[in-house]
């Protein structure tokens, strides 16, 4: 056991603002057990944003081999990205992403990326609600967005997403206990919901089309004909089996390889719990999207959209239909589906409100967290007003990723690599640093060459991530070395330094 884990109960309870222990680890007594984080994970990632996904893929042109050997891939690949990367970490320092990352990067370099990560986690949970707001308009009958609409077009939109925003804000901010007893609550319910819209558009399909049933092999070639056909929409991604695979690797690169999940799995009694993450990823991410993805392939279908030539004429019609959760879930299982799109949307965006209010109250930690994960909620609902947030949740998705994944090759490399090279863990406390050069210009020149590789090479977004990450863990291991060797520290920090890095090891 960590000694910078365990203090007596009275300093914890003084130290950790509503017991969230957001600036000091999480001791002994308040961790969670496993059945939390399968609820958590499950609850989070089988989701209303799944059935904005899900069609996403058909409107990117995806086959069935490729998005169903592909989301196998790329959710294992994700599993393990938590299990190997984040949670051995996270059960050794206990402390959140960011208290952690100002012991390593100064008060200032945080500052900096908790307002960047703060208002990209902002901007996630606002999609969210949108998708939550559908459900409510179905049930109200006010005009929805479209494909095409970038800004709210009714007044109905409007008082739906605050409403459902406040709600989303209100549980939220009663902090992670909350938040995961609100998950698994709701999670065997909205599983058995997306199981359900698979069916019945599987049923719809073989109504339609005639097709046998009878097999494995016939169902197969009923999803290749008619379900994944591989004709793409002018406009949209155009998706093959590698964009699939990192789509699904990278979807939550934020949160296993940008250690956001630090903040999470640091109330987990031991790393293994991370494997709870396969829950949203295999219920989620593999049978919700497909179901997801099926319901508008059967509206494409009906439609007569089935070739390229007429998507073609439709896309240059405006007639392309809308990939809105809402009228989804309602034409497939009516008032269940759309109780379950506005659930699932809560369940998504509460633990993204409360990872986005640690990053604000980390850069106000005089602040309630409680306040201002409020004032969090708030600035989402404003974001989720706009639809076309939505409506690109592919590009956001993977160019959010991309924001925060150098900081989580910084944390990793701080942890396990500097100190086999002779280097100090946690330099910036160390130094008594406010900014340190390591990790701003890790982060900044990562982000330049990968964003440089996707506007002067011509690569897609989606595949930058994972050479990026290389680039970042060798830009911090060089500048580490410049900047360590030509500082000088005193020997009582340095000692003291590496008395605690030994406690964290030792767990």
């Amino acid at each position: 056991m960590s000694n910078t884990a365990e203090m007596p109960a009275s300093a914890g309870e003084s130290a950790a603002v509503g017991g969230e222990y957001e600036r000091q680890p999480v001791p002994a007594r308040a961790r969670l057990g496993f059945k939390n984080f399968i609820g958590m994970y499950a609850g989070e990632h089988t989701a209303g944003t799944e059935l904005m996904i899900g069609p996403l893929f058909v409107l990117a042109g995806v086959a069935a081999f490729d998005v169903v050997v592909g989301l196998l891939i790329g959710n294992l690949l994700a599993v393990l990205s938590w299990v190997l990367l984040t949670a051995p970490i996270a059960t050794r320092v206990r402390l959140t992403l960011y208290c952690q990352l100002e012991k390593i990067a100064g008060r200032y370099t945080v500052i900096l990326y908790n307002l960047a990560n703060g208002l990209a986690f902002c901007f996630l949970a606002g999609a969210m609600i949108t998708v939550s707001a559908t459900a409510v308009g179905v049930w109200f009958g006010f005009p929805l967005p479209t494909l095409a609409d970038l800004t709210p077009n009714s007044l109905g939109w409007v008082l739906s997403v605050l409403g459902v925003g406040l709600v989303i804000t209100l549980v939220a901010a009663y902090g992670y206990r909350f938040v995961s007893w609100f998950a698994n609550i709701a999670a065997p319910w909205m599983v058995l919901i997306f199981l359900g819209f698979g069916i019945v558009s599987l049923k719809w399909f073989i109504d339609a089309t005639g097709a046998e049933a009878g097999s494995a092999s016939d169902l197969w070639a009923l999803a290749e004909t008619a379900i994944w056909t591989g004709v793409h929409v002018p406009g949209q991604p155009d998706f093959s089996i590698w964009h699939v695979i990192f789509f699904a690797w990278f979807a939550n690169m934020a949160m296993h390889v940008g250690m956001s999940d630090l903040s999470v799995l640091r109330f987990a009694h031991k790393s293994w719990y991370s494997i709870a993450s396969a829950a949203g990823m295999y219920v989620g991410h593999f049978m919700a999207w497909l179901a997801a993805s099926m319901l508008f392939a059967f509206q494409m279908y009906e439609a007569g959209l089935t070739s390229d030539a007429a998507v073609l004429a439709a896309a240059e019609a405006g007639q392309i239909p809308s990939p809105l959760p809402g009228p989804l879930a309602d034409q497939a299982l009516g008032v269940a589906g759309l109780i379950c799109v506005i659930i699932a949307g809560w369940t998504t965006a509460n633990p993204t409100i409360y990872r986005a209010g640690l990053a604000f109250q980390a850069v106000i930690p005089s602040a309630s967290r409680f306040r201002v994960t409020i004032g969090t909620g708030l600035l989402t609902t404003c974001v989720a007003l706009f639809p076309g947030v939505a409506m690109q949740l592919l590009d956001f998705v993977a160019l959010y990723g991309l924001l925060l994944m150098p900081i989580g090759a910084v944390i990793f490399i701080d942890f396990w690599v500097l100190p086999k090279l002779g280097l100090k863990r946690f330099y910036a406390d160390v130094a008594g640093l406010k900014m340190t050069l390591p990790v701003l210009g890790t982060w900044l020149a990562t982000l330049a060459i990968c964003l440089g590789l996707v506007q002067l090479a011509g690569i897609e977004i989606f595949f930058v991530a994972l050479p990026g990450w290389f680039i970042a863990t060798g830009l911090f291991i060089a500048l580490s070395f410049i900047a360590q060797r030509k500082s000088r520290v005193s020997k009582r920090n340095v000692a003291s330094t590496v008395a605690e890095s030994s406690d964290l090891v030792r767990e």
